[in-house]
């Protein structure tokens, strides 16, 4: 099962902070590993 990295969690913590700047909003971040997708949306994280 494809698990998102940290990195995968920083990065996406830092772009929605970035975004938000210019009034942007992050609907979904979608992780794509080993033939499999994690939507950080379905997840709750986002």
């Amino acid at each position: 099962m494809a698990e998102p990295s940290l990195a995968d969690k920083q990065i996406t913590t830092k772009l929605i902070k970035a975004l938000a700047l210019i009034d942007v909003r992050v609907l979904d971040h979608v992780v794509v590993g080993c033939g499999e997708t994690v939507s950080f949306a379905e997840r709750g994280w986002i």
